[in-house]
């Protein structure tokens, strides 16, 4: 390496670590919610002070709409304000979108997780795909991994650096485009998953402060999400074996490390065969009452009024089917296998599931109540209407627009890593903003997970990052902070810079919508 190589690797490694001293400086996200709660309540008061108001943009006689046209910031903080706190602290809560929904489909990933099911699957699709195509299997099961919360950080990562150990290849390399896939394609799936729901109910009551009445389902993006699936399966995969492998190199395995023939490989037992087996059967079987139900033009799980999909039982009972497939296909592998035994086993997998939820119901609650009083303080609207005067004057509009959009909320992602934590901070003044400015919330909902996924892989403050910086030393004794970052930034610039034009020819060249019912542009 010459001296000035050596000087860039000093300046990059000053500089990650200025960035983590930083980020380490952020308190608890539940700390950071109460501190925003806390600005907000003194913001109202200011600004109710000094009688902040725009015009409102909705027509005469439109629901919420004040008599003279106008929209105030409402004071939280006196008598008024406090009484309609306190009265409302468990509403809040309770009524907030996200959380029965995410209960409920965590709920049926519970049963699967706890007999094993998903495990056993992620296994198989990783081990025994052909020796060609592993990296493109384990980026791919990194992705579809997230319908199952933290089984591709725990358990897709470390098998795929065993797995690229045992045929030769780099471990850290395998490590490296399994972390791409979980975390960097973290919002794309075939199916759909518990953060659909999650994110849809905080869009869902950011659009309501322009249109009350207005509904986002879990299944807003699953068109996008799902070919973003294939799509950021094959990048990952090219990034992979052209530029993260030949610049890792030959693998020399370092002294002290447990030989491949040691490691756990966690091949599937004739037991899990046979319950994959079983369970894909009774997968096919519910897929087909489901349809049964779904394609005549008189079926029940079609709109009663119009006999379409868009705006049916099915597209609302979204969340209701994620837990009866899970639940049932668990069950089924779960017995076939001999992991289960019993009902007793179904209910610790829902336990266990509702367990790993317990930060999140803490978080989730000055979440919500956060949520509520930006709400009521008609700052949101007010932001909403200012910014999108603003983007109209300077001629901001559709592609272009939205890319600025996912660069602000991957540049957010870097300090707040929680997918539902950032929505519910920017969700209630992006969307009415975009709204405002002619885009429909499911497409504006899109475009932020894709900035929310992407720079996943490159901030320390990302929950996981320790332990895939763990599993990385299992190999390479001296790897950092800073030289995991290295690894990764290809992946998370590729795919913000490629994830992105898709979006916009899917959008706006093709004009396709990003789920099903859900409309590109938002006209009041």
């Amino acid at each position: 390496m010459n001296q000035s190589d050596s000087l860039k690797n000093k300046r990059l490694h000053k500089l990650l670590n200025t960035i983590e001293w930083l980020g380490n400086l952020l308190p608890h996200p539940v700390i950071l919610f109460l501190i925003f709660i806390g600005i907000l309540l003194l913001t109202s008061a200011i600004g109710s002070y000094f009688d902040w108001s725009v015009i409102d943009p909705r027509p005469e006689g439109a629901k919420g709409r004040a008599e003279d046209g106008m929209i105030r910031v409402v004071n939280l903080m006196n008598g008024e304000g406090v009484v309609k706190i306190l009265e409302n602290l468990v509403s809040n809560f309770t009524g907030f979108a996200p959380l029965g929904s995410a209960l409920i489909a965590l709920l049926g990933v519970g049963v699967a997780e706890r007999s094993g099911l998903i495990s056993a699957a992620m296994r198989a699709l990783i081990l025994n795909a052909p020796k060609r195509l592993i990296t493109l299997a384990v980026v791919f099961a990194g992705v579809i991994s997230n319908v199952a919360s933290e089984l591709g950080y725990v358990v897709i990562i470390p098998l795929s650096g065993m797995v690229f150990y045992a045929l030769g290849r780099h471990p850290i390399a395998g490590i490296a485009a399994a972390f791409a896939g979980v975390s960097a394609g973290y919002s794309a799936n075939l199916l759909i998953g518990t953060v659909d729901p999650i994110l849809s109910g905080i869009t869902q009551q950011a659009a309501r402060m322009i249109a009350p009445e207005y509904t986002v389902g879990a299944e807003a993006n699953w068109y996008f999400m799902a070919f973003s699936a294939i799509f950021i399966s094959l990048l990952g995969w090219l990034i992979t074996e052209k530029i993260t492998e030949p610049r890792l190199g030959k693998y020399e395995p370092e002294e002290g490390l447990q030989d491949a023939n040691n490691l756990n490989m966690q091949q599937l037992t004739n037991e899990e065969k046979r319950g994959l087996k079983a369970a894909g059967v009774t997968l096919l079987i519910l897929t087909g009452i489901v349809l049964a139900l779904l394609l005549p033009e008189n079926g029940i799980l079609r709109n009663p009024k119009t006999g379409s999909i868009t705006n049916s039982p099915f597209m609302h009972g979204i969340v209701a089917f994620v837990f009866i497939f899970f639940s049932i296909t668990g069950i089924v592998f779960g017995r076939v296998a001999g992991i289960m035994k019993g009902s007793a086993q179904v209910i610790e997998g829902m336990e266990s599931s509702m367990k790993s939820m317990a930060l999140y119901l803490v978080l989730i609650f000055f979440v919500s109540q956060f949520v509520a009083y930006f709400s009521w303080s008609n700052l949101g609207p007010i932001l909403a209407v200012q910014g999108s005067e603003f983007l109209k004057n300077i001629g901001l509009t559709g592609g272009t627009l939205m890319f600025f959009f996912i660069l602000i909320c991957a540049f957010i992602n870097l300090m707040i890593g929680s997918a539902s934590a950032q929505w519910a901070v920017t969700a209630p003044i992006f969307v009415p903003m975009l709204m405002l400015a002619g885009y429909a919330p499911e497409t504006i909902q899109a475009a932020y997970r894709i900035g929310d996924s992407v720079t996943n892989i490159i901030t320390p403050l990302m929950s996981f990052f320790g332990l895939i910086l763990a599993v990385c030393i299992r190999y390479k004794k001296d790897i950092g902070v800073g030289s995991l970052i290295a690894i990764m930034l290809p992946y998370s610039v590729i795919f913000l810079l490629a994830w992105s034009l898709l979006f916009c020819i899917w959008v706006f060249v093709l004009g396709l919508p990003v789920g099903p019912g859900s409309p590109i542009y938002y006209q009041p």
